[in-house]
């Protein structure tokens, strides 16, 4: 069996693309990594029946959700945040290091709106699925073994 994650950022008030991959591929979750929370809000709306989770961006304002969260789904840990907690701008040591030191199997974020898909040689993977408006990413669990990718 295999599970799907669309991973969205920095919508920014662009929900087109989102629209179209959630309509088209029907994932099993959606993450939306801030900046602008309301799209996604909006997203879980308009599909009430799609499981969507969200973390808040340095452009969301004051809010009550939590900036970093951690799942573990079908046995990986996957460890997120919008990015600017971590300063991805300026590296991604700290995003690394708080995914080593909480056991994740993949680190996702977004704040700098470049899109990036790597495997550390630890295993860790990396994800940052860019802009919403451009592109997003793909994470696949399939008999325990994940793998992300980029879809532009």
């Amino acid at each position: 069996m295999t599970f799907r994650i669309f991973v969205f950022s920095d919508s920014h008030r662009s929900l087109r693309n989102m629209y179209a991959a959630v309509d088209e591929h029907k994932p099993d979750l959606v993450i939306h990594l801030g900046d602008v929370m309301r799209d996604a809000e909006e997203l879980s709306c308009a599909y009430p029946k799609q499981a969507i989770v969200m973390v808040p961006g340095n452009c969301d304002g004051w809010v009550t959700e939590p900036l970093q969260k951690r799942l573990e789904i079908h046995g990986k840990t996957l460890l997120f945040s919008h990015g600017h907690i971590w300063r991805v701008k300026s590296g991604y040591g700290e995003a690394l290091a708080a995914a080593r030191t909480a056991g994740a199997d993949l680190v996702m974020f977004g704040h700098t709106h470049l899109a990036c898909c790597t495997r550390e040689p630890d295993g860790l993977w990396v994800l940052n699925p860019g802009c919403a408006r451009y592109s997003y990413g793909v994470v696949t669990i399939t008999d325990g073994e994940m793998h992300c990718e980029i879809v532009e």
